[in-house]
């Protein structure tokens, strides 16, 4: 067993973890129902897609502003503050009367998942480091995934008794509360440039550069990514696969490969190379996409959606680790937000370029367009990594 797994400080922060990338994907089976229960909005086609991506926007805006934060307070105030915040937000569509204030609270669902995504991968940087922290990010990326797993197999359920259903979900933060509190303490003689992590308190030489590489390529990643829970529903019911239960299971294809394969990550990316492991996985979702594009039944579509999760679950954490392991011990909440801010503008961009693309074209063209993309950024990521002169990797002992 990895000696990782024996510390409650990685189950702790794999806890956290499952809150935060795939919170917004949660309600992805409740969209049609939810488009379906206001369909006296002349807004409702829009604004149920913006339920899944206006979390995004406000961690987009506060969570570089929040790294400041988390590397000025210390991460247990910031973190324990989220899931508060998360619990009371990501409910409120249990009881609020209009999409308009459901989107509002998902705004706010928003400031939860900067506090705690920022905070947990801080505390990654500062817990551990070398091949133990780019190992347990691949962790934290599969808990992601496995929770999100649960979560949508679960909201596709309840969506298909009532599509606010799926919004109780949300209130298990509130739960882990307690937990978190106990397995993650306070590490300040990390950020104070002591104890571990303390070799590379200064940073890599040019390190902002590489920290903007790791920024910009994941957040043009999810640009395209996300229209597989802001469109993929829509995508199935056109097929003739309306039952939200369907939908639910493409969906948990996705998360059950993204969970395997980011788990592969940790222990792959020594083999494949800082420039081999992002490209591994652009592969898969070049080839996913390719499917949902021709996609005509739900084995297909789930295949599809496997091999995206597959590919976003090789690339993602070495985007995370990279960054961390080339920031300053220091600057580890800064980057944390930095980062964190990339990935979740380009879920909020997601919609506003995918959607015209699926008005214009239909869900075919655009996922063969999403292909295409993953395509360029994986060129133009090759070529930009090979520009730098010195590895952005660590050679520490392995651990």
């Amino acid at each position: 067993m990895d000696p990782l797994l024996r510390d409650m400080r990685a189950w702790g922060l794999m806890l956290a973890a499952t809150l935060t990338i795939m919170s917004n994907a949660t309600i992805t089976p409740a969209l049609p129902g939810l488009q379906a229960m206001y369909g006296d909005d002349p807004n409702a086609e829009l604004i149920t897609r913006l339920l899944i991506t206006a979390p995004s926007l406000l961690v987009a805006l506060v969570a570089p502003f929040a790294g400041a934060v988390v590397d000025r307070l210390g991460r247990r105030p910031p973190l324990m503050a989220g899931l508060i915040v998360y619990a009371l937000a990501g409910t409120a569509g249990l009881w609020l009367q209009s999409l308009e204030a459901i989107l509002v609270s998902r705004l706010i669902l928003g400031l939860g998942v900067a506090a705690i995504m920022v905070a947990q991968a801080a505390l990654i940087g500062d817990y551990f480091e070398g091949p133990a922290r780019g190992r347990l990010m691949g962790y934290q990326i599969a808990a992601t995934n496995v929770g999100g797993l649960v979560f949508v197999m679960t909201a596709g359920m309840l969506a298909a008794q009532d599509p606010r259903l799926p919004f109780m979900i949300y209130g298990l933060s509130a739960l882990m509360l307690p937990l978190l509190w106990r397995s993650l303490p306070e590490p300040s003689a990390a950020v104070e440039g002591h104890g571990p992590g303390a070799q590379d308190v200064q940073g890599e030489p040019g390190w902002q550069t590489t920290v903007a590489i790791m920024a910009i390529a994941p957040g043009l990643t999810f640009v395209f990514f996300y229209a597989v829970p802001t469109q993929l529903p829509y995508h199935l019911a056109a097929l003739g696969l309306s039952d939200p239960v369907q939908a639910g299971e493409a969906m948990a294809s996705m998360m059950f490969a993204a969970a395997i394969m980011a788990v592969a990550s940790g222990w792959l990316r020594p083999v494949l190379g800082r420039i081999g492991t992002p490209v591994s996985g652009y592969s898969g979702l070049i080839l996913g996409f390719g499917l949902l594009a021709s996609a005509a039944t739900l084995p297909v579509a789930m295949l599809g959606t496997a091999l995206v999760g597959a590919g976003l679950g090789l690339a993602m954490p070495t985007f995370i680790t990279t960054a961390l392991n080339a920031a300053p011990a220091h600057r580890r909440g800064l980057v944390s937000g930095l980062v964190t801010s990339a990935i979740f503008l380009g879920q909020f961009l997601s919609p506003l370029v995918m959607q015209p693309l699926v008005g214009q074209y239909g869900y075919r063209t655009a996922f063969a367009v999403g292909s295409a993309g993953f395509l360029t950024l994986a060129i133009v990521l090759t070529l930009t990594l090979r520009q730098q002169k010195r590895p952005v990797d660590k050679p520490v002992a392995a651990q």
